[in-house]
């Protein structure tokens, strides 16, 4: 009996006795504790009869659109059969019996065709944005998706063909400008002969003026509007007979560089939005401004500190040399929107202007966006670790970006041995580019909003061909390159052949040259028949597609320029080559002289 009282002791003292306020009060503070409880219970029963009906309407609505489809939603397993070797298919051959031997080449090669057509029909195929009727003056459409014929150059041979949204410009095969577009004229329909007799040879454009160079290398400047024309002073010109003059039908002025030494003229000019750029054939560079809108005021003339207020007295388009390139023999020039470049004899290049995005080859700087003196581009450090010495052949600008073209020559590193370096004197031709790429105007394969430094183009980089005439590998190069406002052309200097005649065998075809686009395409300006931009550079198809399907049937393919050849139009022999021509929102072949 000890051991329960010793039990129940040690409970009480334990457990103390709890009074009626302490049950009371225990009582209260568990009650809330079990209502919450419930509250909670309640949800989560809720929430499973909404999960419950939402399943159960899925699974209805899926086994519906099932049984009414026929299809699966969940598909059958299989493994993954192992790779099937890919089967070559050769083309099969055409039937060319009873047919004559161009025929035959015709069928053969839409290469042959393409190049034939281009000497049998010469003209103009144009597209992009038509919203100025400038590449199709009798539509209406907004939009030419794809190459098509201006029936007014049917048959025409021109000297050159620059292009705007609003407004267009050419030289006929005599020498004279000819005009049309909205700008020009709202209710112009067709080209209009302008500015005559004056032996033009190529153009530039901006804003609200168009400039032409003659043969002999003078300079004139003409407004794009037709009314400016007829408003603007008449200058006096030279007449067949001796010692009169008479005043021209149209108003315009003539762009005159100063101090040119004997037999010094201008052998080439570049435009931009509103300045002029020119060069001589002693090498000397000139700017001028082009705009009758806006005074340049980037640094695009490459006269610093030069602005409306600080400029000479005199006309507002006079002529300003570029005294920071003197010494350097310049041959080639290249003007962007608001940019400028210059190439010496040596392959050194020099940039001013604006650099907001880029477009001076240099790193944007935020302190200046704009260089206003020639500034030389280090074209070497692209090829630092190389053991390649780089050497500029070539630049091309537009909008907002520049363009190089470089050979590459392999040499011996102070590091390497002679006798171990292979392929030592090897030229590579590359292109590098720089500027605005958000629209895949680089061409590189990014979408870059600011690029500085160059950045090599792969498509037209690094190429070569075994040239089977001269029994050797040669790099390809770029024949031209035609840079637009967003977009751009690229003419490869591939092995073209031009001497299929009537003597050669039925095989025996001609064929042109590569050319490829890339850029912004929202007018259609790449002529793909899609408005998605292209940072890679492609090809598009054949230009006259209907009548390449009237003869090789539904086989689509890509388009090929056809290079200079000396043949006879009109019973005359000529010298023609089909040019690409890309503007603002727009693009344009013509047959060249």
């Amino acid at each position: 009996m000890l051991q329960p009282r010793l039990f129940t002791r040690s409970l009480t003292q334990t457990f103390p006795r709890v009074g009626k306020s302490s049950s009371r009060s225990i009582a209260n503070r568990q009650f809330p504790r079990a209502q919450v409880a419930s509250a909670y219970v309640a949800r989560r029963q809720l929430h499973f009869i909404r999960s419950i009906t939402v399943v159960t309407s899925v699974g209805a609505t899926l086994a519906l659109w099932q049984w009414l489809t026929g299809e699966k939603i969940i598909k059958d397993a299989h493994a993954e059969a192992p790779p099937v070797e890919s089967e070559v298919v050769f083309e099969k051959p055409k039937k060319t019996k009873g047919l004559g031997k161009e025929d035959v080449r015709d069928l053969i090669s839409s290469q042959h065709l393409q190049v034939k057509r281009s000497w049998e029909n010469p003209g103009v195929y144009a597209w992009g944005s038509n919203s100025g009727r400038v590449v199709a003056p009798d539509s209406q459409d907004t939009f030419i998706k794809r190459p098509q014929r201006i029936s007014f150059f049917d048959g025409r041979l021109l000297r050159d063909l620059k292009l705007d949204r609003f407004f267009g410009a050419a030289i006929d095969e005599k020498g004279n400008l000819l005009q049309w577009g909205t700008s020009f004229s709202p209710s112009s329909s067709n080209p209009t002969l302008t500015l005559q007799g004056k032996n033009l040879q190529s153009l530039a454009i901006s804003r609200d003026r168009i400039f032409g160079m003659s043969k002999d290398g003078r300079v004139y400047s003409v407004p794009v509007a037709q009314e400016d024309q007829e408003r603007d002073s008449k200058p006096l010109e030279s007449t067949w007979i001796p010692f009169w003059k008479s005043r021209s039908k149209i108003g315009y002025r003539q762009i005159k560089p100063q101090n040119l030494s004997w037999g010094e003229k201008v052998t080439a000019i570049a435009g931009g939005s509103e300045h002029l750029l020119l060069v001589t054939s002693k090498g000397r560079v000139f700017s001028a401004a082009s705009s009758g809108l806006d005074f340049p005021s980037r640094g695009q003339l490459g006269v610093p500190g030069l602005t409306w207020l600080t400029r000479p007295t005199g006309a507002y388009d006079q002529c300003h040399e570029i005294t920071t390139l003197r010494g350097f023999d310049i041959s080639k020039i290249a003007a962007g929107e608001y940019h400028s470049l210059a190439l010496d004899k040596d392959g050194r290049v020099f940039s001013f202007g604006d650099n907001s995005l880029g477009q001076l080859g240099f790193d944007f700087n935020a302190e200046s966006s704009m260089v206003d003196a020639p500034s030389l581009i280090p074209i070497q450090r692209l090829y630092a670790g190389t053991s390649q010495i780089p050497q500029v052949t070539g630049i091309a600008a537009g909008g907002s970006n520049s363009y190089f073209t470089v050979d590459a020559t392999k040499v011996v590193s102070q590091k390497d041995d002679p006798s171990s370096v292979r392929g030592l004197g090897r030229v590579t031709a590359d292109t590098w580019a720089c500027g605005h790429g958000i629209w895949g105007s680089l061409g590189n394969g990014r979408w870059t909003h600011i690029q500085g430094t160059p950045t090599k183009i792969p498509a037209f980089s690094g190429l070569f061909e075994y040239d089977e005439v001269k029994k050797v590998t040669v790099p390809i190069r770029l024949s031209r390159l035609s840079v637009g406002t967003t977009h751009a052309a690229a003419v490869m200097n591939n092995i073209t052949y031009l001497d299929a005649n009537s003597k050669s065998s039925d095989n025996d075809t001609n064929w042109g040259a590569d050319i490829l686009f890339f850029g912004n395409n929202e007018y259609y300006q790449l002529g793909t028949g899609k408005r998605n931009n292209v940072s890679n550079p492609t090809y598009i198809q054949a230009l006259d597609t209907e009548a390449e399907r009237k003869v090789r049937g539904k086989e689509d393919h890509r388009f090929h320029i056809t290079p200079r050849k000396a043949i006879t139009v009109n019973g005359r022999s000529v010298s023609v080559e089909q040019k690409i021509e890309c503007g603002k929102g727009v693009t344009a072949v013509y047959s060249g002289l």
